[in-house]
């Protein structure tokens, strides 16, 4: 993936991964744009890396998704890459049918992303190199059932993006997969569980496997291939059973 001389969209940019990655991407010289609703946070992040901009909006509202698109397209006509971040993860006690919940998610998580890819794949087509980087999970391929249809999502994400680059191969728009482990972000209180991988060693080993590996189409840190090639190792019902035995009760 080429890492400079880039215009970047990332959404979800206002905390948790996508914040990291945009103050990255923006020390190394790209023009980063980060979306999300919470303006307060857009702002703040803005406020700490001059020349990055803001947009708001809401991955779960299709009307957002086409207003935001058709803006972007207007305003950073050289917009080249899109990192697909934004998401939400809610436990759910599936006994108990939390519809809303379950919706929210799916429209969040999963519908948001394939919105906004459809929204902006004609511009991203006019440019000489782009880039559509997808962030799933190491739980795409090992689920946590505290979380079944966050898990859902992202295994549906990991395979729409195999089919998104299927399709744009034969095209300037790369494809690539960003696949976490479970990472120290405000998503179920994961900043304050030790178990979690810190953000700052997740986000810095990312950005040296994307500098030493350019061509990469997954990018799996150290921590995560246990999940991602579980059922290639012929270890898949081990890693479910302690996953779900360990993750049984997150912290409040």
């Amino acid at each position: 993936m080429k890492l400079t001389g880039n215009t970047i969209l990332i959404t979800g940019g206002g905390s948790g991964i996508g914040r990291g990655l945009a103050k990255e991407l923006h020390a190394l010289g790209n023009k980063v744009i980060i979306a999300g609703r919470r303006r307060q946070l857009l702002e703040a992040v803005v406020a700490e890396n001059q020349g990055m901009k803001f947009v708001v909006l809401d991955m779960e509202d299709a009307a957002s998704i086409a207003r935001v698109a058709g803006e972007l397209s207007k305003d950073y006509p050289a917009l080249n890459m899109l990192v697909n971040n934004a998401g939400i993860m809610r436990a759910e006690a599936l006994r108990e049918q939390p519809l809303e919940d379950a919706e929210a998610i799916v429209r969040t998580n999963l519908l948001g992303p394939i919105r906004l890819t459809a929204a902006l794949l004609p511009l991203l087509a006019k440019q000489a190199y782009s880039a559509i980087v997808n962030v799933s999970s190491g739980l795409a391929f090992v689920p946590l059932s505290l979380t079944p249809t966050y898990c859902a999502t992202k295994a549906a994400l990991h395979s729409y993006t195999q089919s998104l680059r299927y399709q744009l191969q034969r095209t300037a728009i790369e494809v690539v997969e960003l696949i976490p482990p479970y990472v120290a972000t405000e998503l179920m209180n994961g900043a304050e569980d030790p178990r979690a991988m810190p953000l700052d060693e997740f986000i810095a080993e990312v950005m040296l496997i994307l500098k030493t590996h350019p061509e990469v189409k997954e990018i799996c840190v150290e921590r995560v291939k246990g999940m991602r090639f579980a059922a290639e190792s012929g270890k898949y019902d081990a890693v479910f059973s302690g996953l779900n035995e360990a993750m049984a009760k997150l912290p409040e």
